[in-house]
């Protein structure tokens, strides 16, 4: 009997795209895995296409996890623009989204308040599990909007490019695991100029800017 290790290792080979089935020396060998990667390739075909991307982004958190953490920064504008233009998929151009529509009149830290929030939320239970989703949480259902400017009737343009850079760097650090040590844990906000009623039921954590910043009563603080 062959050894499953040595199976998984030549599928993984094959797989990877760098090698066809004719690189495998021994026949049976060759066919089992084969069969192994015939399979694997059915599975996914037959995933909605949502738990796909699920899958992608919970691999992504884990690879920025385990990478080296972004352990400081100083949140001045001069490290901003020493670093060059950030880029990234899907998430990241709904985080970067959020923080330019939502927050670009506030500090570089009130921009970063905001992320956490977000970030946190997506870490949350409670809450959908991508950037995205939170992002997005009740405009396409008729529910409240999380986050106005995804329901305030404005078409999303994006005027001020510096901003837009800007908020594109900051999301790139926070989903890179840049530490959110600006809100204790926060997952909700609200400007200072609104008392809204849900206030009184959460613990409020920080002020920045002109925001409030306020956590669910189980959850402890932030990572």
């Amino acid at each position: 009997m062959i050894a499953p290790l040595r199976i998984a290792a030549c599928a993984a080979f094959l797989f990877s795209g760098t090698a066809t089935m004719a690189d495998v020396v021994e026949p049976e060998l060759g066919s089992q895995v084969a069969l192994l990667v015939g399979s694997e390739r059915v599975a996914l075909a037959a995933l909605p296409a949502t738990r796909v991307e699920r899958l992608a982004t919970a691999r992504q958190r884990a690879a920025a996890r385990s990478a080296a953490p972004v352990t400081a920064f100083d949140y001045s504008p001069a490290t901003l623009a020493q670093m060059p233009p950030a880029q990234g998929g899907r998430q990241w151009e709904c985080l970067t989204k959020a923080l330019y529509f939502e927050a670009r009149g506030e500090s570089i830290p009130g921009q970063v308040a905001v992320a956490e929030v977000i970030l946190n939320r997506v870490d949350h239970r409670a809450y959908p599990d991508t950037v995205c989703g939170v992002v997005s949480q009740g405009a396409a259902t008729g529910a409240p909007c999380q986050f106005s400017f995804m329901c305030d009737g404005h078409a999303e343009t994006v005027a001020e490019n510096g901003a837009w850079r800007r908020a594109g760097k900051l999301a790139r650090l926070l989903l890179d695991g840049a530490p959110r040590a600006l809100t204790d844990g926060a997952t909700y906000f609200h400007n200072t100029a609104v008392r809204p009623r849900w206030a009184t039921r959460f613990t409020q954590t920080a002020r920045i800017g002109a925001h409030l910043f306020y956590r669910d009563p189980d959850k402890t603080a932030s990572n």
